[in-house]
């Protein structure tokens, strides 16, 4: 590349700069955030450190310090102070911790395979993925753009679970396994809700003019969604009570107390003898 290339170049990235609406913390910020938050409600694990322990009170300081700072690139775009947006967020966080403990349960109570909430808390990817939507779904809430995004998108490069932040999730949720799991931006989830690995909660059409309606399925209260299935469509309601086998796939709703399965049709080939 010559010197009038790289000036050029140079120049057009200025000018490209210049166009972006946001500017965002770091993704750095934003995992390390959640990830310091998850450790501060919940210290199982800790980390081999010759650093001095703190107490909780100065954990507490300085989770809402590092959010502070990572408003600080948004100001343009917040609609209420930083104060009163901290204040709001973290006048919340014990109900989301006492949240989080009912899905923990629900993953403990309801996996064969786990030994304890210990385990689920420190280690199932459903569990993180579970924790860091809750978190950012407090966040859209409370006003604040693209950050929601960057935790929940995070989280999914850790467990291959993707749940948009703006989507209404109830008490006592359990995700199992969990790789593969899609739930979109306008999906509604009721209580007690178990969703295996491959499951997609969508929209059965994409398309920008449709951002604001509501695109992706409600799943009531008490469903079991087995792995692979497939639920699309913002009118789409599965009844409460109601078991989804796997890889059904569901555009349209169904009552309360139901049973949906994929049938496979199996044929058995006639193996032809071999001539000697």
């Amino acid at each position: 590349m010559t010197t009038n290339q790289q000036n050029e170049f140079f120049q057009r990235l200025a000018e490209q700069n210049e166009q972006y609406r946001y500017q965002l913390p770091s993704r750095h910020d934003a995992g390390k955030f959640i990830q310091d938050l998850i450790n501060f409600l919940f210290p199982i694990s800790k980390d081999c450190t010759s650093c001095p322990t703190k107490d909780i009170a100065m954990k507490y300081a300085d989770l809402r310090n590092s959010l502070n700072c990572m408003l600080e690139p948004l100001l343009p775009e917040l609609e209420k102070s930083k104060e009163e947006i901290l204040d709001d967020v973290f006048g919340q966080i014990p109900g989301i911790y006492e949240k989080l403990l009912l899905d923990a349960k629900s993953i403990t109570d309801n996996d064969p395979a786990s030994v304890s909430i210990e385990e689920v808390i420190s280690v199932y990817p459903g569990f993180m993925a579970i924790a860091t939507y809750r978190f950012a779904n407090l966040f859209a809430l409370a006003g604040i753009p693209l950050l929601p995004r960057m935790l929940t998108e995070f989280a999914h490069s850790q467990t291959g679970i993707d749940i948009h932040p703006n989507a209404t999730i109830g008490h006592s949720f359990f995700i199992d396994h969990g790789t593969g799991v899609v739930i979109g931006e306008t999906t509604h989830i009721g209580n007690n809700v178990k969703l295996y690995q491959g499951v997609t909660l969508g929209a059965t059409f994409v398309s920008k003019s449709l951002a604001s309606s509501k695109r992706h399925p409600t799943i009531e209260d008490n469903v079991v969604v087995y792995a692979n299935a497939t639920i699309l469509g913002g009118e789409t309601v599965i009844g409460h009570d109601s078991i989804i086998g796997g890889n059904a796939w569901l555009v349209r709703s169904v009552p309360p107390f139901s049973q949906v399965y994929h049938q496979s049709k199996i044929e058995i080939r006639q193996q032809t003898p071999s001539i000697t």
